[in-house]
């Protein structure tokens, strides 16, 4: 198994440089033709959501959206899919960024029953708290 960096998922996803789209396509390609899964980190993940959203400027729709695809493609693996999946349902049907929505899911599912935060819109997500005053 071989782990994305998020500069060859961010390539496959946008196809912003075709040189390196192309060649990312072909070594994920390749990966699936030998039957080797790939895998895409937690890090790689909450990285590409900031490019997807801050230097390519796609919506959290259009982000949800690619992100769902990629959980649908059977040879890719994600670090801790359940906590993917639970970010990806608070993402979009809350406020809050998908940082904290991660953190949040990677959180419980290693055993804290709340992520302390300043974060108003994080707080609001079930397993979220805000730090008292």
């Amino acid at each position: 198994m071989r782990g994305l960096d998020t500069n060859v998922l961010v390539r496959f996803l946008l196809r912003d440089d075709r040189n390196q789209a192309t060649r990312a396509k072909a070594a994920i390609d390749r990966a699936i033709a030998a039957g080797e899964p790939l895998l895409v980190g937690l890090l790689t993940l909450l990285e590409t959501e900031w490019v997807l959203r801050a230097r390519a400027r796609l919506s959290k729709s259009d982000i949800i959206g690619a992100f769902k695809h990629l959980l649908e493609v059977r040879e890719l693996r994600f670090e801790n899919e359940d906590a993917v999946e639970q970010a990806l349902y608070h993402f979009e049907n809350n406020r809050a960024d998908f940082a904290d929505c991660l953190m949040i899911a990677q959180y419980q599912r290693i055993g804290c029953h709340a992520m302390l935060t300043f974060d108003r819109r994080a707080a609001r997500i079930p397993g979220g708290e805000m730090v008292p005053r």
